[in-house]
């Protein structure tokens, strides 16, 4: 062989390489609670992200390679979640994870994507899995903290000031129990009591008596998740309390109206958008990526849309537009390229993110819903 020869072969081997490594098998690694207590939040994200990954790939894949989803059920329980993480990470040798459907699961896998250097985009609801700011670390749900906001920015428009809250103590719960008291004195907001309860008790009538019998509350407060708002709303009703209830957007999903029945009714949460989608007007941006969502989801699962698979396809979305823009699976430059994600529409609202801000939505991505006849309605719209 020449020396020409042997140039074009190394040259060509090192193209080849190259070009391989770019994007030569992209694995896209899940870890989701497919079953346990947040299975209603875990369900519908890995169905989502097997619908479009199979749709995707049938229409080419990114940039002409396919992807390869590698998912795992941690069944809610942290410690599943790190097991998990670590095989995807060191033995299926994962580009990218999307993954943590709680806020436990969530930080559970957090330290394992920084030590990795492996980008991470979770679906946690709680702040403390996107701040502080970690450099591989991305998340897509509104925060706890956006949500209490939410609330709050709606009971000063009602002129309701005194509240009691009564929260769950799951991780998400006493997050946002905790972000809820920080911001009482700029919203003006008094706590008059607080209760709680465990993520499996399945009667709260003691708890929530106790509010009914304190003076002077004026709304109440559900940071909760999972089956436990179901039976505070029950148990709610049951006991006559006729204040208003506000849940949090933990329970963005008709299985939380289909377990509540009749004692969701009038109940009111931040939520995205998508629940709400073909009642928002034409003009909404958002409103065409929320309806072929919505479509192509009930099509697929004959199950309605929830949050919850909303927040994996925003995560799924973002993942494969930075991997377009950034040409490459390379973790450091897909992190880059995630980090960079400008006027995304997804289904939790318009992504702006930023090396300061990994979420990259404000508070006017959530909406303040209203359930009524067992069906979402946007407070503010006609009948309200």
């Amino acid at each position: 062989m020449s020396a020409k020869q042997l140039s074009w072969t190394i040259a060509a081997a090192i193209f080849l390489t190259a070009a391989g490594h770019a994007y030569a098998d992209i694995r896209i690694g899940a870890v989701l609670s497919v079953t346990g207590p947040a299975a209603y939040l875990g369900e519908p994200e890995k169905k989502t992200l097997e619908i479009y990954v199979a749709d995707i790939n049938a229409k080419g894949g990114v940039n002409g390679h396919k992807i390869t989803l590698i998912a795992y059920d941690d069944a809610g329980n942290p410690n599943q979640t790190r097991i998990f993480g670590t095989r995807l990470i060191e033995k299926d040798k994962v580009d990218a994870l999307l993954a943590g459907t709680t806020t436990a699961t969530a930080l559970a896998l957090i330290p394992l994507a920084e030590k990795a250097r492996v980008p991470l985009i979770n679906f946690a609801g709680a702040v403390q899995a996107v701040s502080p700011v970690r450099r591989y670390v991305f998340k897509t749900p509104h925060t706890d903290l956006m949500a209490c906001e939410k609330i709050f920015e709606d009971l000063k428009q009602r002129g309701l000031t005194r509240i009691a809250m009564i929260s769950g103590l799951d991780a998400f719960g006493v997050s946002m129990r905790r972000h809820c008291r920080s911001l009482t004195a700029k919203y003006g907001i008094s706590i008059l009591h607080e209760e709680s309860y465990s993520p499996g008790n399945g009667d709260v009538t003691a708890q929530l008596a106790a509010i009914k019998a304190t003076a002077g509350v004026q709304a109440v407060i559900n940071p909760g998740f999972g089956k436990g708002p179901a039976t505070v709303s029950r148990n709610y009703r049951q006991l006559g309390i006729a204040l208003p209830l506000y849940q949090s957007h933990g329970v963005g999903s008709k299985r939380y109206i289909e377990m509540a029945g009749a004692a969701a009714e009038g109940v009111r949460l931040p939520a995205a958008a998508l629940l709400v989608a073909e009642k928002l007007p034409d003009s909404d941006p958002q409103k065409k990526v929320l309806i072929d969502y919505k479509t192509l989801y009930e099509q697929k699962t004959g199950q309605p849309v929830s949050s919850f698979g909303g927040h994996a396809y925003d995560g799924l979305m973002i993942l494969l537009d930075a991997l377009r823009r950034a040409g490459s699976s390379d973790s450091a430059k897909l992190r880059d390229a995630i980090e960079t994600t400008r006027n995304f529409i997804g289904t939790g609202g318009v992504v702006n993110m930023s090396p300061t801000d990994h979420l990259g939505l404000d508070l006017t991505a959530m909406r303040m819903l209203e359930i009524r006849n067992s069906d979402w309605t946007l407070v503010g719209a006609p009948g309200h």
